[in-house]
C-alpha cells in the first residue's frame, strides 16, 4: 500500500507543476492576443502567488482538521478549474479572478505533500517526488509549443492542461483507500498530533531565517525564469513565441533531470552537499545564459539552470523535519512556502516593471543576484550540519 500511495503522490505532483509553467510560457502569446503591455503578466502571477502565501499560512491547522488525503483532492480540482476558467478569459480583471484558485490549490497542496512525504518517507522519494513535479511542469511548454501555432493557440494549450489534470484529479479522488491503510513509520507523529505555531513565533526559532533567505532565492530564480524566461527569449533575440517556448522547456526538463540524479545519489551524499553542488551548476548556467546571444546555448543555459536550482527545493524541504522537530514540520513548512511565495510573487512582479524600463537582461541579473543571497544563507545554516 506504501508504493501505491506514493505513486498517487507523485501523480498528484505532477497535477502541481502542469500550471506552474503555463501562464509564463504561454504569455507572450496572450498578450499579443490581448492587446496587453508585457508586464501586465505581474499582476495575475502576482494573484497566483497571494493565493499560495494565504494557502500555506493556514496549512498547518488545514491539515490537522480535515487530513492531506482531502487537502490534495480539493486542491487538484481547484486547480483544474482554474485552467479551464483561464481558457475562456479575455480580459485582465477575468485573468487575475481564475488566478485565486489556482494559488489557493496550489499553496495547500504543496505544504501538505511536502510535509507528507519528509515524515513518512526517505530523501530518495523525496528528490523523485519533485522529479515528477518536474515532469509536470515540462508538460506545459510542450503542449504549448505544438499548439501556439495552430487555430486556438493557447486557449487550447490551457484546455489540454485541464483534461490532464481533471484525470489526474480523479485518480487522487479514488486513492481513498490507499491513504487509509497506509502504513506510518515507526516513531512518526500523527496529523492530529500537528502542534501549530504563528509566524512570528516561527521566525524565532533558530535556523528559520537562513532557511527562508534560500527559499527566498530558488524560489525568485525559479519565478522569474519561469514567468519571463519565454519573453526573454522573444525580446532579446526576436524568436517566435513557439520557439521561445519549445526553448524554455529545457529548464523544466533540466530541472526533473537534477531531482533525478538527486534522488539516485541522496543514499551517498547528504542534503546539504546536493544543496551547495546545485548552487555552484546555477552560478554558471546563469552566466552562460546572461553572455548568451544564440538560441542554442540559451537552450543549454536554461536547461543547467533548472538542473542546478530544481534539486535545492526538496533537499531543503526533506531538511525541515530533521533541523526543527515533527510535531512542528508543518507549521514551519507552512512558514518557509509562504515565504517562498511571497518571493515567488514580488521578484516576477518586480522583474516586469524593471524589464519594461531598462530591458530583459535584467533577468538574468536578477537571477545572479538572488544565488548570491541563498549561498551565503546556506552557508549560514549547513556549516554545523554537514
Amino acid at each position: 500500500m506504501g508504493i501505491l500511495l506514493l505513486f498517487v503522490i507523485y501523480v498528484a505532483f505532477i497535477g502541481l507543476g502542469l500550471p506552474d509553467s503555463l501562464f509564463g510560457v504561454a504569455w507572450p502569446a496572450i498578450y499579443e492576443d490581448c492587446g496587453f503591455p508585457f508586464s501586465f503578466g505581474s499582476f495575475v502571477t502576482a494573484i497566483v502567488y497571494c493565493g499560495t502565501v494565504v494557502a500555506s499560512v493556514f496549512s498547518a491547522r488545514l491539515i490537522r482538521t480535515f487530513g492531506t488525503y482531502r487537502i490534495t483532492v480539493l486542491s487538484t480540482v481547484l486547480t483544474a478549474v482554474a485552467l479551464l476558467s483561464f481558457s475562456y478569459s479575455g480580459n485582465l480583471v477575468s485573468f487575475c479572478l481564475c488566478a485565486i484558485p489556482l494559488g489557493l490549490g496550489a499553496g495547500c497542496i504543496d505544504t501538505a505533500l511536502n510535509n507528507y512525504v519528509a515524515l513518512h518517507y526517505s530523501s530518495r522519494q523525496m528528490n523523485f517526488l519533485h522529479c515528477f513535479y518536474g515532469i509536470g511542469i515540462t508538460l506545459s511548454p510542450y503542449v504549448l509549443s505544438f499548439v501556439l501555432g495552430q487555430e486556438g493557440g493557447w486557449r487550447t494549450g490551457y484546455r489540454i492542461a485541464f483534461a490532464i489534470q481533471f484525470v489526474l484529479a480523479m485518480i487522487v479522488l479514488l486513492s481513498l483507500p490507499l491513504w487509509r491503510k497506509a502504513p506510518r513509520r515507526q516513531g512518526r507523529s500523527c496529523e492530529g498530533q500537528i502542534q501549530v505555531m504563528g509566524f512570528k513565533e516561527i521566525m524565532k526559532m533558530q535556523g528559520v531565517k537562513p532557511m527562508c533567505l534560500i527559499l527566498v532565492g530558488l524560489s525568485a530564480v525559479e519565478s522569474v525564469c519561469n514567468a519571463w524566461g519565454a519573453t526573454y527569449l522573444v525580446e532579446r533575440l526576436s524568436l517566435t513565441p513557439e520557439r521561445a517556448a519549445a526553448i524554455v522547456m529545457f529548464y523544466f526538463i533540466g530541472m526533473a533531470c537534477g531531482r533525478f540524479l538527486a534522488g539516485v545519489v541522496a543514499s551517498k551524499l547528504h542534503n546539504w552537499i546536493i544543496v551547495f553542488a546545485g548552487q555552484v551548476i546555477l552560478s554558471v548556467a546563469l552566466i552562460v545564459l546572461l553572455m548568451s546571444r544564440n538560441e542554442y546555448f540559451s537552450a543549454v543555459a536554461f536547461f543547467l539552470v533548472g538542473f542546478g536550482n530544481g534539486p535545492l527545493f526538496p533537499n531543503v524541504s526533506f531538511l525541515v523535519p530533521e533541523m526543527f522537530g515533527e510535531t512542528v514540520s508543518p507549521s514551519v513548512m507552512g512558514a518557509l512556502m509562504a515565504v517562498g511565495s511571497v518571493s515567488m510573487m514580488s521578484f516576477p512582479v518586480l522583474g516586469g516593471f524593471l524589464g519594461q524600463a531598462f530591458g530583459v537582461w535584467i533577468f538574468p541579473v536578477m537571477m545572479m543576484v538572488f544565488c548570491v543571497i541563498m549561498l551565503a544563507a546556506s552557508i549560514r545554516v549547513a556549516y554545523r550540519k554537514i
